[in-house]
């Protein structure tokens, strides 16, 4: 007889603290690909498990194509339609750019954490970074895999991809002071704010959410990038909540203050400009799979399930006032 994993997979079973406000739970496979570990970078040998409206999923996705990976680690996505299994793939659940389970046919991403380990206690989240040769895990924590694929391949690929360094060594305490608080107040920000089940709860994320965004204008005044001249990874970690932000957390996580578009023109331009002249961000952006998953899968936030049309558009041409 299996056991029920359904606390694990149904986010609608998910419960917040006495408060009412949401705390995340850490990522437990936290392995490594590094030349002579149990993990060496090799290729093909390894498979990205992603889905489109994940943000911390599509993290992943922008530095497997700004580094040139697409040969060494092919990914597959799910189905937007996260229910009472978790995450589905298209066998299950058919939907415009999902994908089968090409290597064992699963029918959700829970299937993948019970294969590597049939005792596992945690949540069936993306991205999974998956080894073939072993048929296990080797990450689930994003901001361990874009460091990866940052650097462990660079021996295996052309000499203009190997080059490209988004985490370079005179800006890492910079981009992990900018990370430490945008992650906090920004990236989880809007969730603690969605999920939370109280009106104090809920001030006390969107208030400084809303503050952090400040901070980020002031940082790109008259700039391209947050940190030095050149984009790195606190630029991509920050851009995968900022395109969100107009078509999901405004409305169905009532982060309402301001929008990004009406409020924010440097941020703005810098999504625009992210979006709009560089591939990895606009093709790893797909917001039909965004806004299904957000307005159909949390129905303790939205119980019919009704997705929005708007905002129209949903992100704006580079060259709006």
């Amino acid at each position: 007889m299996s056991r029920d994993v359904s606390v694990q997979s149904d986010i609608s079973k998910m419960r917040t603290q006495p408060d009412g406000s949401f705390n995340r739970p850490a990522s437990s496979f936290r392995n490594f690909i590094q030349p002579g570990g149990q993990f060496p970078p090799e290729k093909d040998r390894y498979h990205l498990y992603v889905s489109y409206a994940c943000p911390w999923a599509s993290r992943t996705l922008i530095v497997r194509k700004l580094k040139g990976l697409e040969d060494f680690i092919p990914f597959t996505v799910v189905s937007p339609h996260m229910g009472a299994h978790g995450w589905p793939f298209a066998s299950v659940d058919q939907f415009p750019g999902a994908d089968v389970d090409p290597l064992y046919q699963s029918e959700h991403v829970k299937d993948l954490y019970l294969r590597a380990d049939s005792k596992y206690s945690g949540r069936f989240t993306v991205p999974v970074l998956w080894d073939k040769k072993q048929h296990t895990i080797v990450n689930n924590e994003s901001s361990e895999i874009i460091r990866m694929f940052n650097s462990a391949f660079n021996n295996l690929i052309p000499k203009d991809k190997a080059v490209l360094d988004f985490y370079p060594e005179d800006l890492r305490k910079e981009i992990d002071d900018v990370n430490e608080w945008v992650y906090d107040a920004i990236n989880n920000g809007v969730y603690k704010s969605g999920f939370a089940t109280t009106f104090p709860a809920y001030r006390a994320a969107v208030v400084p959410l809303f503050d952090a965004l400040d901070r980020i204008e002031a940082m790109l005044k008259e700039k391209t990038y947050l940190i030095g001249d050149r984009l790195t990874e606190a630029d991509i970690r920050l851009y995968v909540t900022i395109i969100r932000f107009d078509p999901v957390y405004v409305s169905h996580f009532k982060c309402n203050l301001r929008t990004i578009r009406g409020g924010y023109p440097n941020i703005h331009l810098w999504l625009r400009r992210l979006y709009w002249q560089n591939d990895a961000f606009q093709s790893t952006t797909d917001f039909e799979h965004i806004k299904t998953h957000y307005f159909w899968s949390h129905t303790s936030i939205n119980p019919h399930r009704i997705v929005p049309i708007g905002p129209v558009p949903h992100i704006e041409p580079l060259n709006a006032e």
